[in-house]
C-alpha cells in the first residue's frame, strides 16, 4: 500500500526523467521503504527520528543537513509536502510522511509534576515497556509554598548537590555558574524516548493561570495567585525542563524538551454550576490583564523562553483566545518576541463552531484561528475541514506554510531530524535515570520545602519520638497513594502514604478511615472513635482529592466534604490531648472550626505532596525536618462562595459589596492569609539601610507629573534600569533549631485606594540557618517592575509618593521623586565654577605669554 501510494505521488515528476534516472530512483525509493519497514519492525526500544545516516535517500534533503540553519532546513522540508501532508501535520496526531522517512509525531504530552500518562488518551508518553513509572514529584500548589526558585528549577534535576546548597548565598549575588545541571522530569521525559516508549517530546507544560477564585478545580495544578511567583516560577520550570541554564542565556537551539505555557488567557474556570470553560466568556478589564493575567505569560516567554504556548478554551471579552490576533500574533509574538508554535486546548477550535457559534461555519473557525497565528490544533477540526476553507479562499497557504514552519521548528531543535538520537546530545539518558535515586531524594526534599505548619498551640509539634510508643492513625487520605499525587501524574515509583510514613517511626499504630470515601458520605465516627482510647497521640488526615477538585469540576463549597467537619470534631473531643489535623488538598479549605478549636493543638496543610509526602510528613511531625512552606494562596471563609465564580474581576467594589480577589485586593475576612507559614523556630528580620531612600524618576519628557504618576513606558528603559536598587536584609534564626526560610518582600502605598493594590509581592528568596545564625539576605527593587500597577486602559504607572517595604513586621521607606535629583545637580553645579577658573586661568596664561615673547 505505501509502495502504491509512493508510485502514485510520483508518478508526475517521474515522466520528466530518462529511463536510467528513473530505474535509479526507484531503487533508492525502494531501498527507503525497505528501511522504513525496518524501522516499523524494530522492536519498541528504538526511538522514533527522521533523517536515518543508513537510508541513501536522505543525503540529498537539505533538511536532513546539520550544517544548515534550521530555518532553511524547514523551508527545504515544507516545499516537499504536498497539500495532504500539510494539513495532516496541523493537529496534534501527526501523520508520518513515509516518502520522506518522517515518522509520525504525537505533540501532546503531560509533565506537570513528573512525566505524566493520562489513560484513555493518546498521548506522546507510554509506560509499558521497560520504564514503567516515573518520579512523582509534589503537585505544583505545594512546590510554589517552598518560595524556593532554584528548587523549581531542580525539580528531579540529576544532581542536586551544588555549590548554591553548601554556600547558601543569594542567587542575585552568584558569581559561580549553576548552567549544568539538568532538570529531571526533561531528563526522565528523554530517558523515556530513548528507552523507545515515547513519540513526542513536546510537554504541554506548566499551568500558569492565576489561581484566583479558590473553587477552581485546577488551581492545584498552579503556582497560586500572585502574579510575581507565577512568573518566577514560569522562568525557573521552562528554563530547567528545556535544559536551560538557571539564570538562562544558554540554551541555543538545541532542546532537551520542549514546554509550552498554557494557558493564555485568564483562564480559571472549568465548570461551575453548569457553566463550562467551552463556552464561558470571560469580561476581564484591561487594567486585570495588564497587571494580573498577563504578567505570568509575558514572563515565560521573555525570559523562560518557551518554546510553545497554548491558548484556552474560553473566550475574552467575546473573542475565542485561539481565535484573538491581538492575543496570539501582536502581543505573544509581537511585544512578547515569541519564537515557538502554538498550539489549541483539545478540541478548542471544533467549539468556536459548535458550542460558542462565533462563526457561521467549520471552515471559518478554521481560517479564524490560522489567521490568529495558530499553529496547531489538539483535535482534528483542521485536519478535517482545512482543505475545504482553501477551496472557499477562506484560509492562505501563507499562513499554512508559517504553522509548519514553526511546528517542524521545535522538532528539528529537539534533535528529531538529525538522526539517530543515541547519537547526539541527550543520547545518553538511559532508562536508569527514570526514578533514580537522586531524583527520589529530590521529591523527597520538594515535599519537605513546601508542606505549610498552620497551627501549633503550645509547640505541640514535633512529638518526641522517645515519648510515643502508640498513634491512632484516621481519616480517608491517610493511606491513599493516589491521593498523593493529585492529576496529570504518572505511575509514581515508591509512593509512601502518611500512614507508611508514621509507621516507621511508631510501630503500634492504629488505622481507620474514618470515612468510606473523602466526600464521607457515610458517616463512620463511632467505629473510628474506638481507636483513640489509649492511645499517645492521634493523626487525622482529611481534606479533598480528586472527586472534589479536578479538570472540568469545581467547588461549590469551601468547607471540607460530607461528615469531615464532625469525624475531625467528634474524635478531638474524644481524644487525651490536642490532636494533629493534616489536610491534603489543592484549593484552601474553610477551616476556621479547627484554627479555633483548643482540641485541635496543630495543623498541617501538605496539598498534594507526591509519591514521598507521606515521609516528609512524618518527618516534619517528629522533628527531623522544620518546616519552613509558605501559603500561595489565601484561604478564604466559606462566605466567599457566594459571589459568582465567573466574576473575573480582581479589584473591589465596595459600593456593591464585592471584596476583590486576592491578597493584593481583597478587602473581606480571612483564615489564612498568602504568604503565611509557622515553624519549629523564630526568626527576626532587620532592613539594612538602604543606598538611597529616594527614587528620582524624571526623563523631562511626561506631561503626566502634574497627575501624579508616570507611564513606565514612557520612562524608557534606561531610567528604569538605572533606578533599580538593592535591598539588603538580616534575617537571624532565633530558635533552637535550624531550618530553612522563605524570605518575602512586600510593597504597600502610603496612599491607598485609586484600585491600587493593597501590598504586592516584590522579591522573595530563601536561606538555611542554623540556630542562632544570622545571615544577610540581597533582593532587588526595580521601581518600573515593582512599584507598578495599571490604569484603567492597561497602562502600566508608577504615582509619585511614599512607598513601604515590609518584611515581617518591619518597614523600611522609600520616596519616588518626579522632580530632578537636586543633590546631584548641586554637586556638578559646584563642579563647574572650578572648572571654569582653571580654563580662564589656563587661557590668560597662554595669552600673556604669547604677548610677553612679541614684545621681546
Amino acid at each position: 500500500m505505501i509502495v502504491r501510494y509512493m508510485l502514485r505521488i510520483n508518478q508526475n515528476p517521474m515522466r520528466h526523467l530518462s529511463t536510467r534516472k528513473m530505474k535509479l530512483l526507484n531503487l533508492s525509493l525502494l531501498i527507503h521503504l525497505c528501511s522504513l519497514l525496518l524501522v516499523s519492525t524494530q522492536p519498541t526500544d528504538q526511538p522514533p527520528f527522521s533523517c536515518d545516516s543508513t537510508d541513501p535517500l536522505t543525503k540529498s534533503y537539505k533538511f536532513c543537513k546539520t550544517t544548515l540553519p534550521i530555518n532553511r532546513r524547514v523551508e527545504d522540508l515544507v516545499s516537499r509536502l504536498t497539500l495532504d501532508e500539510k494539513i495532516s501535520q496541523l493537529v496534534n496526531t501527526a501523520a508520518a510522511i513515509p516518502r520522506l522517512g518522517i515518522p509520525g509525531y504525537e505533540w501532546w504530552s503531560e509533565a506537570l509534576h513528573g512525566v505524566a500518562f493520562v489513560a484513555n488518551i493518546s498521548q506522546g508518553i507510554r509506560f509499558n515497556g521497560t520504564i514503567r513509572s516515573a518520579t512523582s514529584f509534589p503537585q505544583v500548589i505545594l512546590t510554589a509554598a517552598s518560595f524556593d526558585p532554584y528548587l523549581w528549577y531542580r525539580i528531579g534535576q540529576a544532581s542536586p548537590i551544588t555549590l548554591y546548597s553548601i554556600f547558601k548565598l543569594d542567587l542575585d549575588i552568584l558569581s559561580f555558574s549553576l548552567c549544568d545541571y539538568e532538570q529531571a522530569i526533561g531528563i526522565e521525559a528523554r530517558g523515556v524516548y530513548n528507552a523507545g516508549q515515547a513519540r513526542g517530546m513536546t510537554f504541554w507544560t506548566p499551568n500558569i493561570n492565576i489561581f484566583r477564585d479558590p473553587r477552581w478545580g485546577r488551581g492545584q495544578e498552579t503556582p497560586g495567585e500572585d502574579p510575581l511567583v507565577t512568573g518566577k516560577y514560569a522562568v525557573s520550570f521552562v528554563r530547567g525542563i528545556q535544559g536551560d541554564s538557571f539564570e538562562g542565556g544558554k540554551l541555543g537551539e538545541s532542546l532537551q524538551v520542549s514546554a509550552c505555557c498554557k494557558h493564555f488567557t485568564a483562564y480559571d474556570l472549568d465548570n461551575w454550576k453548569g457553566i463550562n470553560r467551552f463556552v464561558f466568556d470571560a469580561n476581564v478589564t484591561l487594567q486585570d490583564l495588564a497587571d494580573t493575567y498577563q504578567p505570568p505569560f509575558q514572563s515565560c516567554i521573555e525570559k523562560g523562553k518557551a518554546s510553545g504556548v497554548m491558548c484556552a478554551y474560553n473566550r475574552i471579552n467575546g473573542v475565542p483566545n485561539c481565535a484573538d490576533y491581538n492575543l496570539l500574533s501582536k502581543t505573544a509574538r509581537g511585544q512578547w518576541g515569541f519564537n515557538g508554535y502554538i498550539t489549541s486546548d483539545c478540541d478548542a477550535v471544533s467549539i468556536i463552531y459548535d458550542e460558542q457559534g462565533y462563526v457561521k461555519e467549520p471552515e471559518d473557525a478554521v481560517a479564524d484561528v490560522l489567521t490568529a497565528g495558530m499553529d496547531l490544533d489538539c483535535g482534528e477540526y483542521l485536519k478535517n475541514y482545512t482543505g475545504s476553507a482553501i477551496e472557499k479562499k477562506k484560509v492562505a497557504m501563507s499562513d499554512i506554510d508559517r504553522a509548519l514552519h514553526n511546528l517542524f521548528s521545535i522538532r528539528m531543535r529537539l534533535g528529531l531530524f538529525n538522526g539517530n538520537p543515541v547519537k547526539q546530545p541527550f543520547g545518553n539518558i538511559g532508562s536508569d535515570q527514570v526514578c533514580s535515586q537522586e531524583h527520589l531524594n529530590l521529591a523527597l526534599e520538594a515535599a519537605r520545602n513546601g508542606i505549610v505548619l498552620l497551627k501549633n498551640d503550645n509547640r505541640l509539634l514535633p512529638l518526641a519520638k522517645t515519648e510515643i510508643t502508640s498513634l491512632a492513625v484516621i481519616g480517608p487520605n491517610a493511606n491513599s497513594s493516589e491521593t498523593l499525587v493529585g492529576n496529570y501524574a504518572g505511575p509514581p515509583c515508591n509512593p509512601v502514604t502518611p500512614l507508611q510514613g508514621l509507621q516507621s517511626y511508631v510501630k503500634n499504630i492504629n488505622y481507620h478511615p474514618g470515612c468510606s470515601t473523602v466526600n464521607c458520605s457515610s458517616d463512620l465516627t463511632d467505629e473510628a472513635m474506638k481507636i483513640v482510647k489509649g492511645t499517645d497521640q492521634v493523626v487525622l488526615v482529611m481534606g479533598l482529592d480528586q472527586t472534589q477538585e479536578r479538570e472540568a469540576h469545581d467547588r461549590v463549597d469551601l468547607v471540607l466534604p460530607g461528615h469531615q467537619q464532625k469525624l475531625v470534631t467528634r474524635i478531638a473531643s474524644a481524644a487525651n490531648k490536642p490532636v494533629i489535623l493534616v489536610l491534603l488538598c489543592g484549593g484552601p479549605v474553610d477551616i476556621t472550626f479547627a484554627k479555633n478549636d483548643q482540641n485541635i493543638g496543630s495543623i498541617i496543610w501538605a496539598g498534594y505532596p507526591g509519591e514521598a509526602g507521606g515521609r516528609a510528613l512524618a518527618e516534619i511531625i517528629f522533628g527531623d525536618h522544620n518546616p519552613g512552606g509558605r501559603l500561595p494562596i489565601t484561604w478564604y471563609p466559606q462566605n466567599l462562595t457566594k459571589i459568582p465564580m465567573t466574576d473575573m474581576r480582581m479589584r473591589p467594589e465596595p459600593s456593591s459589596g464585592y471584596p476583590g480577589r486576592t491578597y493584593r485586593f481583597y478587602q473581606g475576612l480571612k483564615v489564612f492569609e498568602f504568604g503565611y507559614g509557622l515553624s519549629y523556630t523564630n526568626y527576626s528580620y532587620e532592613f539594612l539601610p538602604l543606598t538611597k531612600d529616594k527614587v528620582y524618576l524624571n526623563n523631562q519628557s511626561s506631561d503626566k507629573i502634574a497627575l501624579g504618576y508616570k507611564s513606565v513606558s514612557e520612562m524608557g528603559t534606561e531610567l528604569c534600569e538605572k533606578s533599580k536598587l538593592p535591598v539588603t536584609v538580616r534575617v537571624q534564626n532565633n530558635g533552637e533549631m535550624d531550618g530553612k526560610h522563605a524570605v518575602l518582600l512586600f510593597v504597600r502605598q502610603a496612599k491607598t485606594g485609586n484600585e491600587r493594590p493593597i501590598k504586592q509581592l516584590v522579591g522573595f528568596n530563601n536561606v538555611d540557618l542554623k540556630a542562632g545564625e544570622k545571615a544577610e539576605i540581597k533582593l532587588e527593587l526595580s521601581p518600573c517592575e515593582h512599584l507598578s500597577s495599571a490604569e484603567g486602559d492597561g497602562q502600566m504607572v508608577v504615582d509619585e509618593g511614599s512607598y513601604f517595604l515590609s518584611i515581617g513586621d518591619k518597614e523600611s521607606e522609600i520616596t519616588v521623586v518626579f522632580s530632578e535629583d537636586t543633590s546631584d545637580a548641586a554637586t556638578s553645579k559646584l563642579m563647574i565654577l572650578p572648572r571654569i577658573l582653571i580654563f580662564f586661568y589656563i587661557y590668560s596664561f597662554i595669552h600673556s605669554y604669547a604677548y610677553c615673547s612679541e614684545m621681546n
